[in-house]
């Protein structure tokens, strides 16, 4: 029960910020909706660069420590944390002085980093002090509390600044729950200990947390060489923002709580140095992952038009439309580069590994949609030129799983690959009547259940 309310934590989590994306696209205008949509992707562009090495350093070894020693580890964590945070709001700041965006704008955009990294470093010690179930309880209230504070805001004010403010508000009222929730001991080290403990903790999250953060980069690079080509006042540039933001959601929110519930076994297991059941384990989690993005995948194509026509505003539904199922396709590929590669050089704590990859994906896609953008291609036709570059850095990074050998079950993969067709197609399918709406949604579940029980993808959450 406790693996199912984590699931459901994470797809509620990914609910409430694809209402959110609906309701403020709704009242804020296209400009103003752009700003809040650049300011909110580069917050947490700033909140990885900053805590993420925290997050992977608190997962590796806060979750086999115990007693004194993870309260040591603990303070030397939240005291990390706090200079990284005044190092991000000084070269924020500076750089905000650069920037074209508005001085109050950046200043949020620093706050919500800085609220959001907090909360997140103090959910994940939640979490890996055996209390899934508190923090997957505290995940579903800051989605709430976040999806209440922007959409009154926005209303109240109707400007990008106050949506932000509404959601860094929402963020600090759930820190202060959570201090209250769950109140975990700390113990202050001496000096040479806590230095001891940083160096630890850079060693192995600086490099990965780099890697995030150029992985991160990626889609804000695309977003930016795209609004720069339409126009920051532009419907175009605020259809196709709309539709970056809502598609970036699906696949990583699945995708972290799928990691969240399996990879602790995972890492167990290759600790223990046995071989075959590690291969297992991480195969049944690739199993998990490959099948249930595949899927979504084609339920996203296949339900996008009428979702889009349902709540898209009028005026940015055409350029939503148009780019809407390349952006699914990037990101898809894009969050498996990421994360499902990822799996084997995080066992082996091979982080330059990863930067790389990270780099190359980064140099690959900006030269793709830089040179698209010069040859006036279409916006679709630049977010799959940067699908295409990430598939084929993709191609070139799958040397370590491989080497692995925790193959995923081919037959399985083919048959959720056939279901998520079928689902796609459902896009061809009229739905004027909510009878045929209703129709469709009952297929897209039902190639999830059959593809579920066939799997038996929910051993892997057990097990």
């Amino acid at each position: 029960m406790t693996s199912l309310l984590a699931f459901g934590s994470y797809i509620y989590q990914s609910a409430t910020a694809i209402i959110l994306i609906f309701a403020v696209s709704h009242i804020l205008s296209p400009a103003q909706y752009t700003s809040f949509s650049l300011a909110l992707a580069t917050s947490q562009l700033f909140c990885v660069f900053v805590f993420e090495w925290l997050q992977l350093a608190g997962v590796r070894f806060l979750a086999a420590a115990s007693g004194a020693e993870a309260a040591r580890l603990r303070f030397s964590l939240f005291a990390a944390g706090g200079l990284s945070a005044l190092v991000l709001l000084l070269v924020g700041s500076v750089a905000g002085l650069l920037g074209t965006l508005e001085a109050s704008v950046v200043a949020l955009a620093l706050a919500l980093a800085v609220l959001q990294g907090g909360t997140d470093l103090y959910f994940m010690i939640v979490r890996v002090s055996d209390r899934l179930a508190t923090a997957s309880a505290l995940l579903i209230l800051r989605a709430s509390v976040l999806l209440a504070g922007a959409v009154a805001a926005a209303h109240l004010h109707g400007t990008a600044a106050a949506t932000l403010c509404g959601i860094a508000a929402g963020y600090g009222a759930v820190l202060l729950v959570s201090l209250i929730v769950h109140r975990t001991s700390l113990q202050r080290p001496s000096r040479q200990a806590m230095l001891a403990d940083w160096g630890n903790f850079c060693r192995y999250g600086i490099m990965a947390a780099a890697a995030s953060v150029i992985h991160l980069s990626v889609p804000v690079t695309l977003r930016l060489i795209v609004i720069a080509t339409l126009g920051r006042a532009s419907t175009g540039a605020a259809g196709f923002s709309m539709a970056i933001d809502l598609l970036q959601r699906p696949f990583s929110v699945l995708v972290a709580a799928i990691h969240t519930v399996c990879y602790p076994n995972v890492v167990v297991q290759f600790e223990r140095s046995i071989d075959g059941e590690a291969r297992r384990t991480t195969a049944r989690m690739l199993d998990f992952i490959l099948c249930a993005t595949i899927v979504m995948l084609g339920g996203l194509i296949g339900l996008l038009p009428d979702a889009a026509h349902l709540f898209v505003p009028v005026d940015l539904l055409v350029d939503f439309l148009g780019a809407a199922p390349a952006a699914a396709i990037f990101y898809f590929l894009h969050t498996h580069l990421q994360a499902t590669l990822a799996i084997v050089p995080h066992l082996t704590k091979s982080a330059t590994r990863l930067v790389v990859v990270a780099a190359c994906q980064l140099v690959l896609v900006s030269a793709a949609a830089s040179i698209g953008a010069l040859l006036h291609i279409s916006v679709a036709g630049q977010i799959a030129s940067a699908a295409l570059a990430t598939a084929l850095v993709i191609l070139f990074a799958s040397g370590p799983l491989i080497r692995f050998r925790a193959a995923p079950r081919a037959l399985l993969i083919v048959e959720a690959t056939v279901a998520a067709a079928a689902v796609a197609m459902l896009a061809t399918a009229p739905s004027d009547s909510l009878l045929w709406l209703a129709g469709k949604i009952a297929v897209a579940g039902l190639a999830v259940v059959l593809v579920t029980w066939r799997g038996d993808l929910l051993a892997s959450a057990r097990s």
